[in-house]
């Protein structure tokens, strides 16, 4: 096997009887096995680097080639991981001689370190493989379709409606990803239900030239997006048992008589998980350390400042004139999407509504039921999973996380159809006139808290 036989993105070619050299006498300490990790000793651009896996034997390896047999087997995830490092510049800069001869030496290779196992980092690669390789399917697709137009002896009219028919698919398919571009369109399929209903309604607001209520809209969009960041940091924090100490200015509004909690204490929360030093110890994949890093020192934190005073303005009867509007409403559409820029991580991290739990003592695993809440619509069918543990409550709120831990939002964050509007929404605690309420994220809707009291006060709400 020549490095010739190795692609750049890792696949090894098929057994060509005819072209290929086939001899009897190589001794066996020099067969390839499955396993074994090929990587080209020429480099060109990047090194190459492929596994060799039963399809590919008998085999053994010739010219510039090097063979890297692990000491033991290696997991899938592993292997992927230490494939991309091998393929990545950083090898690369170990060989030397001119462009198009360089070379890497075998004692470069040898003080090599190889990245651990990481199954976030090695999940992350295999899922952007998967993508590359079904969008070059489709691309083949097309390309087959397009060139068989006159492979047969139909008339032009024949083959143009063959051709619409057969790539309505594609077109689709086409269609369907560079929407995907549009940051709009992410928002509205790929965003936590709260904020892609509210950031929906500031789209549509806008659309029709309705100034007023379309610059409302957007200082509401921001505030819920702040609010379920800050309501989902702080159940983290919990779970992972750190201590907030910007949780006691939501417990002081909860419990005194004034008014409930707003920007100034979801912004507290968001600034105290984005130290460092209280996300130490975490895993690298916690959901934590990307919310910390929603409002930054810089633009993103000056964007938030100036929606929380336009909204501190406008809860104060102090909204722009009608001359000063326009900019006003452009100036704050801009700041709200330079902070859904910042949030996108959030169409990596579901909420879910679980709706049943079905523990199974032998199997050491639970079957769940639960509905995705994820973009601006909760009407949603019913999904199901595995899930080893028998700590989930049907009925509550959950994030999951990249690794698929399921994060408990309650107290924070409960649901329930609303008793105002009948629809199906996402509460938090609130104070009105002194009262403990619970108030939609959805819509502002509020009505007396339902849920378990006690449960704040253990949570350190109330």
């Amino acid at each position: 096997m020549w490095i010739k036989h190795v692609g750049r993105d890792g696949s090894i070619a098929e057994h060509d009887a005819e072209a290929d050299i086939w001899r009897n006498d190589v001794a066996q300490r020099f067969h390839l096995q499955a396993g074994d990790l090929l990587l080209s000793e020429v480099v060109t651009g990047r090194p190459k680097a492929a596994l060799v896996q039963e399809a590919d034997l008998p085999a053994a390896a010739a010219g510039s080639v090097y063979v890297l047999r692990p000491r033991r087997v290696l997991p899938p995830e592993h292997t992927r991981l230490i494939l991309a490092f091998l393929r990545s510049e950083r090898v690369a800069r170990l060989a030397y001689g001119d462009f198009g001869r360089s070379r890497i030496r075998r004692t470069d290779l040898a003080p090599l370190k190889l990245p651990e196992p990481d199954e976030a980092l090695a999940t992350a690669l295999n899922e952007l493989e998967s993508a590359g390789r079904r969008m070059s399917r489709w691309s083949a697709e097309a390309t087959a379709l397009a060139g068989s137009v006159f492979e047969t002896e139909q008339s032009l009219d024949e083959a143009r409606r063959s051709i619409i028919a057969a790539g309505q698919l594609i077109r689709l398919r086409a269609e369907a990803a560079g929407e995907l571009d549009d940051p709009d369109h992410t928002v509205r399929t790929r965003f936590p239900y709260p904020v892609a209903l509210r950031l929906r309604e500031a789209e549509a607001r806008r659309s029709t030239g309705d100034l007023e209520p379309a610059y409302r809209a957007i200082l509401e969009a921001a505030e819920t997006l702040l609010a379920y960041a800050a309501l989902v940091a702080g159940a983290l924090a919990r779970d992972a048992a750190i201590d907030l100490s910007s949780m006691a200015l939501l417990q002081r509004k909860l419990a005194g008589a004034a008014g409930g909690p707003g920007l100034g204490e979801w912004t507290a929360i968001l600034q105290e998980v984005a130290g460092a030093k209280k996300r130490r110890g975490l895993n690298p994949d916690h959901p934590l350390h990307e919310l910390a890093d929603l409002v930054p020192e810089g633009e993103a934190q000056q964007a938030r400042s100036r929606l929380a005073a336009r909204r501190n303005d406008a809860a104060h009867g102090r909204m722009p004139d009608a001359v000063d509007l326009p900019q006003a409403l452009e100036e704050a559409s801009h700041d709200l999407s330079l902070l859904v820029s910042r949030a996108r991580f959030l169409a990596d991290l579901p909420l879910i509504h679980v709706t049943s739990v079905a523990w199974d003592v032998f199997r050491r695993d639970a079957s769940i039921s639960y509905r995705r809440l994820m973009g601006d619509h909760p009407v949603v069918p019913t999904s199901f999973m595995n899930y080893p543990s028998s700590a989930v409550e049907p009925g509550s709120l959950y994030l999951v996380g990249r690794d698929h831990h399921l994060y408990l939002l309650r107290p924070f964050l409960t649901c329930e159809v609303c008793e105002t509007c009948r629809a199906w929404s996402t509460f938090h605690g609130d104070k009105v006139k002194g009262q403990l309420v619970q108030k939609s994220l959805e819509h502002g809707h509020n009505y007396s808290y339902k849920a378990d009291v006690e449960v704040l006060r253990q949570t350190g709400l109330m």
